[in-house]
């Protein structure tokens, strides 16, 4: 009699279950953890493609600054590549605004190939201007943000949240140096299209330049992030290309027409591709 009455109503049995459940403290915790997982993926997801296009912009101002090379007047081109700069400094902003609050090594792996990128082109266009290297210091002192004021309904300004006025974002000693590793290579492309171009003077300081970054990295050693120890083998490659075209300008300079110098060095170039495997 008592089991026919329980089986005519499972209705109640599942109201009894679920009533147990939303009163349940281990059900309620993990509802918060389900809530905080969920917020941590989509800042994630959001952080990625704020990064995606800090890639992207990066590398258009690199590919620009290729040009001071071949046109008589720089200036235009480097003026250009600021204002492309500036905006991606703008996207930086919004990764420090969605870092706010947050420890940001949780979410570097976000980001980080973004900030390589910018790094890279920053300090491209630091060299191009000074001929020296862009410090970690001056790379953060310029991600200063200023946040905006909020307007309500009323029209009226509201002051900014917590926090302050001001947001910064700081670059990592390990994004600063796989940023300046990779730089290497489009120092090594602007010696090829120096020697095109009749620059003679361009390649031997290039040279000096990455061996002075070599040096540096070698202090490093193993003791520095995984990733550099990395990326040391492709600045080894491109100081020696780089050396190679000094090298065969300071013996055969004399004997090479200065418009075929691009077709040598660009041959040899592929030639030592070739040879260690990368194409």
């Amino acid at each position: 009699m008592n089991r026919r009455e329980g089986e005519g109503c499972p209705r109640r049995n599942a109201d009894a279950v679920q009533d147990a459940n939303s009163s349940s403290p281990v059900i309620a915790a993990f509802k918060v953890f389900q809530q905080e997982l969920d917020t941590k993926h989509d800042k994630h997801e959001r952080l990625v493609k704020i990064s995606r296009d800090v890639t992207i912009e990066s590398k258009r101002t690199i590919f620009l600054l290729h040009r001071v090379t071949s046109v008589p007047n720089a200036d235009d081109i480097l003026k250009e590549a600021d204002v492309k700069l500036d905006a991606v400094r703008q996207k930086i902003g919004q990764i420090a605004e969605e870092l706010r609050g947050e420890d940001i090594f949780q979410f570097h792996r976000a980001f980080t190939a973004g900030i390589q990128e910018y790094v890279e082109a920053v300090s491209f266009l630091h060299y191009i201007r000074h001929r020296s290297l862009i410090s970690l210091e001056e790379i953060n002192a310029s991600l200063v943000f200023m946040r905006p004021e909020k307007v309500d309904d009323k029209g009226s300004a509201e002051a900014p949240q917590t926090g302050g006025p001001v947001l910064t974002f700081q670059v990592t000693p390990s994004d600063y140096l796989l940023g300046v590793a990779d730089l290497t290579g489009e120092l090594m492309r602007m010696c090829i299209s120096s020697v095109g171009n009749g620059d003679i003077d361009t390649p031997f300081q290039l040279s000096q330049f990455l061996r002075q970054i070599h040096d540096g990295f070698s202090y490093i050693g193993n003791t520095g992030p995984y990733e550099v120890s990395k990326k040391l083998h492709t600045l080894r490659q491109s100081l020696g290309k780089v050396e190679d075209a000094c090298y065969a300008l300071r013996v055969r300079g004399s004997e090479i027409p200065k418009h075929m110098l691009a077709d040598v060095f660009s041959s040899r170039t592929v030639h030592l591709d070739t040879e260690e495997g990368v194409v």
